[in-house]
């Protein structure tokens, strides 16, 4: 082949060959590496490179070691000194923040402790709340993603204890469940056990016939945590009743003083809920001893995100009843994280406020760093939180304070450079049932502000049951009477649009054509005029099914427009016949009148269809109102204005 054919042949098919788009099928993954001495084992995690996100701050990893005994850890290199001989099985979950792609996927490590050398052993993680329980994620959920929670219990008691431990999970609230338990990992001898006084994992789908207690006339109590509760058929009630699964387990020998970490590893389901800013929970409950009732209550709040991203907001109103929330509290967390390579001095939250919220109501809830409220008109001099209130925002603004960066020297604990407020609001006295979003932005120093994802507030569509009651005006029917009484069901007190269903019974009466015919009647040997006056009566009972689609135009006026069915479910036809007797063949002497009647059913419900134009005035969204209606039937011409009065509770 000569040069010029064979650069005519590369000039042509590279074009094709450029365009062929290989997918990528690599498997982020994350390795462990590790260096031993004797019992004594330092972890260092080989990890692939992160994709920056444009316009998001530096992207980190966050880890979460389980380090085969029991122990876990969340620093970046951890160092660990094993107790006792034996072979350990370390597993490591990688967190990426701010990062495009998705976690890299790691394999357990198998570690062999052969030699103690170093005597020196201390639980790498203690437990977080003094109080005896505590609950963590390694991460907020995604769907279809793994998530792990770790469980740690202490025994505060002066003996040897057995005990049990509880996690709820998969709330009702929601339609599907949002979380399938892929694994417990105990290492202290914890056994799964199922209880027919609360449902088990295994037993979702016949969870009505459980009770969450022995005793039968046990209450469920408003949820709270604390340190010592006593009415522990309550406590597991309440949780059946908000849960739709749950793990349990026993313990035996917990010595005094001893701290227990249990591992749980969660997939999350496709199906979970889309609302990137709702909040959700699993419930922990920890008794001590099973003997006794006394417990410990620990909720685990968790943000649905689409990404790990260390700065967002979410809110607890994503499902609320309408009916209920005159004087609900709605919570709202703004969190944020330093990734910088200095500590921040001063983080500003600039968070919008919707209108149906009333800003005078605002409570700080808690908050990290924890510190008190900044005097007002006053310089701070010490750390404190600034509130500042503007017409549709509120600033939260920690002055003087010490949040270290992650990228800082010699910074390890990544939870250190976390922080979060948390707060809460009422509603003010006038707000409508509409769906509101907001948003913060993050202001570290004097850099540029970090804008986080919506929190979104909105309510349940609701029920509200109405009673209707009115007249229908036939034009071309002859002296017709006809009213009805019915219900309505549609959603509760709505903004502007929704859909509305009706049932209406109506009874209807109206006149025929009459006639008059003349006849000569000679069957008796006598001329007679016979004149027989016929007129015929009209009962109906009709049921009637419009389907509405309706607008409020304001708090008291509302339109709509729709379909109807009417069957006639009774249909009856009286013909009243009189019958006069005249003497001769003219009318000029009335001999005799008779009276007779016939009465006809039919049994065949007839169906009629058409559209409809609707106006209301009263108070359109709940309580009572007028209304006028015109239905355009689309057979026999069969019109009707109808006027009415309805009640919406």
């Amino acid at each position: 082949m000569n040069k010029s054919l064979i650069v005519f042949f590369i000039t042509i098919s590279f074009p094709f060959y450029a365009q062929v788009k290989v997918k990528d099928t690599i498997t982020r993954r994350a390795n462990i590496g590790y260096e031993q001495k004797a019992n004594t084992v330092t972890y260092k995690a080989e990890t692939p490179p992160l994709i920056p996100i444009a316009g998001a701050p530096k992207p980190s990893y966050s880890y979460l070691w389980e380090l085969g005994d029991g122990q876990y850890s969340k620093e970046a290199e951890p160092k660990h000194v094993y107790k006792n001989k034996g072979a350990y099985t370390t597993r490591l979950t990688v967190t990426n923040n701010y990062d495009n792609g998705k976690p890299p996927a790691t394999r357990p490590k198998k570690v062999v402790v052969n030699d103690i050398e170093d005597p020196n052993y201390k639980d790498i993680a203690s437990i977080a709340d003094q109080n005896g329980l505590s609950i963590f994620k390694n991460c907020d959920p995604i769907p279809d993603q793994e998530m792990q929670v770790v469980v740690s219990y202490a025994n505060l008691e002066n003996y040897v204890t057995n005990g049990k431990l509880y996690l709820f999970y998969n709330e009702k609230q929601f339609k599907n469940n949002n979380f399938d338990l892929q694994e417990v990992r105990p290492y202290a001898g914890e056994r799964a056990v199922k209880e027919n006084n609360v449902v088990s994992a295994d037993d979702i789908d016949n969870s009505n016939r459980y009770l969450a207690s022995n005793d039968p006339l046990a209450f469920p109590k408003k949820y709270r945590e604390t340190i010592n509760e006593t009415d522990l058929d309550s406590t597991l009630l309440a949780a059946k009743n908000s849960y739709a699964a749950v793990s349990i387990l026993e313990i035996d020998d917990h010595n005094p003083g001893e701290t227990r970490n249990v591992f749980y590893t969660f997939k999350t389901t496709p199906e979970m809920i889309k609302d990137t800013s709702a909040t959700i929970t699993m419930r922990s409950i920890y008794v001590p001893n099973r003997s006794f009732k006394n417990h410990k209550i620990k909720n685990l709040e968790m943000e649905i995100v689409t990404s790990h991203d260390p700065n967002k907001m979410g809110s607890n109103g994503s499902f609320m009843n309408y009916r209920l929330v005159r004087f609900k509290r709605v919570k709202f967390k703004t969190s944020f994280q330093n990734n910088g390579e200095g500590p921040a001095r001063k983080i500003q939250l600039e968070t919008d406020i919707p209108d149906m919220f009333d800003k005078t109501s605002l409570k700080i809830e808690s908050m990290y760093p924890e510190c008190p409220i900044c005097p007002k008109g006053e310089v701070a001099t010490t750390s404190c939180l600034d509130v500042i209130e503007r017409e549709t925002q509120i600033f939260f603004v920690f002055r003087n304070i010490y949040l270290p960066g992650s990228n800082q020297k010699n910074v390890k604990e990544i939870d250190s450079t976390k922080g979060f407020v948390k707060y809460s609001m009422k509603f003010n006295e006038d707000f409508h049932k509409i769906k509101t979003k907001s948003r913060t932005a993050i202001i570290f120093d004097k850099n540029e502000p970090i804008i986080t994802n919506y929190a979104t507030t909105r309510f349940t569509p609701g029920i509200s049951i109405g009673a209707k009651a009115g007249y229908n005006f036939y034009t071309n029917l002859d002296q017709s009477k006809s009213y009805f009484i019915g219900a309505t069901i549609s959603p509760f007190k709505s903004y502007r649009y929704y859909g509305q269903a009706e049932f209406l019974n109506s009874f209807t009466s109206y006149n025929g054509a009459s006639t008059v015919v003349d006849q000569i009647n000679q069957s008796t040997g006598v001329v007679n005029l016979n004149r027989i006056t016929t007129t015929v009566e009209n009962k109906n009972i009709n049921w009637e099914i419009p389907i509405l689609f309706r607008y409020n135009l304001s708090t008291y006026f509302g339109v709509g427009a729709g379909f109807q069915v009417n069957m006639n479910i009774s249909e009856e036809e009286t013909q009243n016949i009189k019958t006069e007797v005249y003497e001769g063949t003219t009318d000029k002497f009335l001999l005799r009148t008779e009276y007779s009647s016939i009465t006809t059913k039919n049994t065949s419900p007839e169906l009629k269809s058409g559209l409809l134009l609707d106006f209301t005035a009263g108070f359109a969204r709940i309580g009572p109102s007028l209304g006028a209606r015109y239905v355009f039937n689309f057979d026999n011409d069969f019109n009707y204005i109808q006027l009415y009065a309805i009640w919406k509770f």
